[in-house]
This record gives C-alpha cells, sequence and structure tokens, in this order.
C-alpha cells in the first residue's frame, strides 16, 4: 500500500505521525473506519534535548509506499470501525502501539 492510496482523513493522521516524531496521540475518534478530527484528539510530542530533532524526509514527500506496521494499524481502525482509539504510542513518526477498551468477551479465549 502506497500514502496516496489512503483517504484524506487517513493521510492526514500519518501526517500527524510524521510532525510527532516522537509522543503519543489519545482520544482518537473513529467512524466507519475512518480516523475523525472533529472533536480533536490530544497530541503530546517528546522532545529531546541532547540532539536537534528535524523533520522527518518523508514529510516532504507525496508518494512513498507504507511500511508494514502503518498497514497494519489502519487494518486495525478498519477494523474497530466506530468507537476511540484511546493512545497511539508514536515512535519515529510511526504508530508503535494502540490501547483501545474492549469488552471482556471481545478478550477471552
Amino acid at each position: 500500500m502506497r500514502m496516496e492510496e489512503l483517504s484524506p482523513a487517513k493521510q492526514r493522521l500519518l501526517r500527524l505521525f510524521q510532525a510527532i516524531n516522537f509522543g503519543r496521540i489519545e482520544e482518537l475518534e473513529i467512524r466507519d473506519g475512518e480516523p475523525q478530527f472533529s472533536p480533536a484528539p490530544r497530541v503530546f510530542v517528546e522532545l529531546k534535548l541532547d540532539t536537534d530533532d528535524g523533520p522527518r524526509r518523508e514529510s516532504q514527500l507525496d508518494r512513498f509506499p507504507l511500511r508494514s506496521q502503518v498497514e497494519r494499524f489502519f487494518g486495525q481502525i478498519s477494523r474497530l470501525a466506530e468507537g476511540t482509539v484511546e493512545m497511539i504510542e508514536v515512535r519515529h513518526g510511526l504508530p508503535f502501539r494502540m490501547v483501545i477498551e474492549a469488552m471482556p468477551a471481545e478478550v477471552e479465549p
């Protein structure tokens, strides 16, 4: 899958990951498998004081292949369809870990 194949909402979220670089997003609403920005999610950026963090190289590109973890992340929110992603941890401009609320029956063996 490639960046240009994503919906505008998913492209916006991917650009937000790149802008954050290291940090997290909280309370991201999902409707019809698409990220929503109204209401706005909470965004937290980690600032490294011992290095000079510049923009991610790919943030200047409009066309590029997606990393497998980005594809898995978007697959998860498509399966969620409706709900809230409580937290997305972002590392190196990529979704690293996500937390969603689930009913016990959804996680019990």
